[in-house]
């Protein structure tokens, strides 16, 4: 997709508010990288990603605006912790496995986009299928039809949903799931794929419903009908091209000198982080994949240490450092009104479902911005999270009373009165705390 970085800005902006430093560097880099498959291949090997390090505090939409492009672009994407990883020589994850679960990231979305290829083709066999078995249940229902022209029908209702409900025994593949070598490590044996290789294709009948039997079916004859080694071949090739992994909490590494046993491996990790950053290849189950050109996003809080606590070398494979700023009372009334993922929407939808048309007013969410923002300021700064806390304590009790379909649809509104009455005690603590030293 290739996306202008205004054009970029302008889809992020449907989701995340603010931050328009993060969000025009993220653009420029996910251009850059359109730009780059247009030149040369021999051009094209002498420019790599410019990575990205984001500061500022939690909740403020680091890892939504990371998220948010990887689905804007279709690009295989992960996120992972910085704290996970170890020093070579202990205990834990390490650091290679980042690039195996992108890989593994890669060949989920390719196997998708190729199964929604064939799903019609597939979707065909499995109604034909599920067809023959409800045409044996049903056989003195057929009468003078003749089992093909009932076969026919019975498809047709099977499309349109009518037996969606309706269970049946059926014979499905019985796939053994993946035995892991050693937890942690990213490398397992598929045992589904051993024992296809050798033509032994054990089968299992069980009972569901005919839209679950439509789907393990579609499952099954998409598998046959797609090319799992071009799956491979596209799925490395994106990961390696289109990757983006972002690594959160960098700053919980960034702990300057190795004073205590608690430091001893932050150092360590940075090292070993180095060299997939700078590019290497590191062997997946899926063959070698380079991690030269993928784009690595990095983030943190840094309250108690500073990007400059990293080392040298690690902070000169990030040469884009942005800082996202803590939340204003605007902005928390725009996340409150303006994403299509809006918390008042999620919650009016949510209350729907028991017959609550619920309304907020402008004053109310005034006032629920205002509370929002204070009490990040007298506490722990948790960004937008803090919404999700203030909005559940605000409608507890319309949560609690609701329920049932039985009772005729109730008009809620809330108010500045309804707020400020229901968020007493957090507004009155709130106070307290200007007072506690």
């Amino acid at each position: 997709m290739d996306l202008t970085p205004k054009q970029i800005v302008h889809e992020l902006n449907k989701y995340i508010i603010g931050q328009d430093e993060a969000k025009k560097a993220v653009a420029i880099a996910l251009r850059n990288r359109y730009r780059r498959s247009q030149l040369s291949p021999e051009l094209m090997d002498e420019i790599t990603p410019k990575n990205i390090i984001m500061k500022g505090p939690t909740g403020v939409g680091k890892t939504e605006i990371a998220r948010r492009l990887a689905k804007l672009v279709k690009a295989p994407f992960i996120k992972v912790e910085a704290t996970k990883y170890t020093e070579v020589g202990y205990v834990g994850r390490d650091v290679e496995s980042m690039v195996r679960d992108l890989a593994e990231c890669a060949i989920r979305l390719v196997k998708e986009e190729k199964t929604a290829e064939v799903s019609y083709k597939a979707g065909a066999v499995a109604e034909r299928r599920i067809a023959k078995v409800l045409a044996e249940m049903k056989k003195d229902e057929r009468g003078e039809l003749a089992q093909s022209v009932f076969e026919d029908k019975l498809v047709e209702e099977i499309h349109s949903g009518k037996y969606d409900k309706t269970i049946i025994e059926i014979e499905v593949e019985d796939v053994p799931k993946p035995l892991e070598l050693s937890p942690g490590s990213g490398a397992a044996i598929d045992l589904g794929s051993v024992f296809s290789g050798l033509g032994m294709h054990k089968k299992k009948k069980r009972k569901i419903t005919v839209r679950e039997a439509k789907n393990l079916i579609i499952a099954e004859e998409a598998d046959k009908l797609i090319d799992n080694d071009a799956v491979t071949a596209e799925a490395i090739r994106r990961a390696e091209n289109d990757g983006i992994i972002f690594i959160d909490e960098i700053d919980k590494i960034a702990g300057k000198g190795n004073q205590n046993s608690a430091d001893v491996s932050r150092e360590g990790v940075q090292r070993d982080i180095l060299p997939i950053v700078e590019g290497s290849t590191v062997m997946t189950k899926y063959g070698p994949v380079k991690s030269d050109y993928i784009l690595f996003i990095a983030a943190g809080a840094f309250h108690v240490s500073k990007v400059e606590d990293l080392i040298p070398e690690l902070q000169g494979r990030f040469p884009i450092q942005v800082e996202l700023k803590s939340l204003t009372k605007q902005d928390f009334i725009n996340i409150l009104t303006q994403p299509q993922n809006a918390i008042t929407m999620q919650y009016s939808a949510l209350l729907a479902v028991d017959n609550i048309d619920l309304h907020f007013t402008s004053d109310a969410i005034e006032k629920i911005a205002e509370i929002s923002e204070e009490i990040n300021s007298t506490s722990e700064d948790i960004g937008a999270r803090r919404l999700h806390t203030v909005m559940e304590c605000l409608l507890e009790d319309i949560s609690f009373n609701a329920g049932g379909n039985d009772y005729p649809v109730i008009q809620v509104e809330v108010n500045e009165k309804y707020v400020t009455d229901h968020l007493e005690n957090i507004i009155r603590n709130r106070d307290l705390k200007k007072y506690v030293l």
